[in-house]
């Protein structure tokens, strides 16, 4: 996929001179060693009218960011993973509101926390189980090991689910992990980021009778045309791939970790719906143009585009915000004024984030500080990717949302 710009930005409401001020913004991160380098694509109508690449994709080798960069993505491979359920929803093969136990049995008689310490839990019966839409919202009462903010998450973390898994275990053995596990609140009560994406992608694999990557691969990465996405680099590709940074606890400055980044070398035991993709700009490109066209990307339609409305609308209980349902601990996104969909946060109220944005955007983000958004009312995506963890190092995607909405002028 060429990514050189496409079209004049006057032409698609945007001021060239604006667009500008993500280079230089953006920059001086790099300058001043607070990232290594960064990659930002901005579309409108469909047009790439923004692209830039700025710095090092691994600074100790001294080779640049360039247009066909690799990106470990983490958390940005949840949409993907939500659009292969839908597709199997569109089909008939199971409702939201069916219970996971259906197929994944370890799921079937959940306990959740009560009171008690890692050492010793007290656990209730869970009044509701688990669905097929609390996987996708986030509502499922599952967690992850990294957060650091509950008795339930230092379970998973004894467990050795931290933010990597063992690294012997595939994907059906963790799920027999997580269904031991006590849930950290009933089903349907509250919002927390969770491994639910995980079980998601185990769900497809044994509704579709295909491993997840065989099943990605053959339903949305070839017929979208996106080449560069997989699980791991290899051979002449992992010469694209940029070195992973973390900051200097005392200067800031962006120092590399080559513990988590080697990982993507090597393919992995569990293929990890929520968290395991590494891809590029243009083929997330590809992906957002295909949720913002209503799920059809150059003649090849994936998903029909009510569902596509359907999994960006808020599916939050009582419609609420993740400032009022989030279990806490949660650094990715602004939480009031925003709800939870089918594998997106949904802006429901732009105002109380103190953000540009528009009513029914959705959006997601990596904990290696890559992001995206899709803007339906402006036809708007635009795509920040860089290799710096944790993503609540830098307000850079609050930054790029006032940078971009603001060269917006027609």
């Amino acid at each position: 996929m060429s990514m050189v710009r496409s079209i004049a930005p006057a032409e698609v409401g945007l001021d060239p001179t604006r667009l500008a001020r993500i280079d230089a913004h953006f920059g001086r991160y790099v300058d001043d060693g607070r990232l290594a380098g960064f990659q930002v694509l901005v579309t409108r109508h469909g047009e790439i009218a923004h692209s830039a690449t700025y710095g090092l994709r691994d600074r100790e080798a001294g080779t640049p960011v360039e247009t066909d960069t690799l990106w470990r993505i983490y958390s940005m491979s949840k949409p993907i993973t939500s659009v292969a359920a839908m597709l199997l929803w569109e089909e008939g093969r199971f409702e939201l509101t069916d219970e996971i136990g259906r197929w994944l049995p370890e799921f079937a008689d959940m306990r959740v926390y009560s009171k008690g310490s890692t050492l010793k839990p007290y656990t209730v019966p869970a009044i509701e189980p688990i669905r097929v839409w609390h996987l996708l919202s986030h509502t499922s009462g599952l967690t992850y090991g990294f957060m650091q903010t509950s008795v339930v998450d230092g379970l998973y973390r004894a467990a050795g689910y931290d933010l990597y898994p063992p690294s012997d275990v595939d994907l059906a053995g963790a799920c027999q992990v997580f269904g031991e596990l006590p849930l950290l609140f009933q089903p349907g009560t509250a919002w927390g980021y969770s491994v639910a994406t995980d079980v998601l992608g185990r769900l497809v694999e044994v509704v579709s009778g295909q491993s997840l990557d065989t099943f990605l691969r053959d339903r949305i990465l070839d017929p979208l045309g996106m080449t560069d996405t997989r699980w791991h680099v290899a051979g002449a590709d992992a010469e694209r791939l940029a070195a992973l940074y973390v900051p200097d606890p005392t200067t800031g400055r962006a120092v590399r970790h080559d513990r988590l980044g080697d990982l993507a070398y090597t393919k992995p035991t569990l293929l990890s719906g929520g968290g395991g993709l590494i891809s590029s700009a243009g083929d997330y490109h590809r992906f957002t143009q295909m949720l913002l066209r209503g799920g059809e990307l150059d003649g090849v339609r994936l998903l029909g585009p009510r569902t596509v409305r359907l999994m960006t609308r808020n599916h939050l209980p009582g419609g609420g915000d993740l400032g009022t349902l989030s279990t806490g601990g949660f650094a990715e996104t602004t939480l009031d004024g925003i709800g939870f969909g089918l594998g997106f946060a949904v802006v429901d109220d732009p105002v109380p984030s103190r953000l540009p944005s528009s009513v029914g955007e959705y959006y997601w983000g990596g904990v290696a500080s890559t992001a995206f958004w899709v803007d339906p009312s402006e036809q708007l995506t635009a795509l920040l990717f860089t290799q710096l963890m944790p993503s609540s190092t830098w307000p850079l995607r609050s930054q790029l949302r006032q940078l971009v909405y603001s060269a917006l002028v027609d």
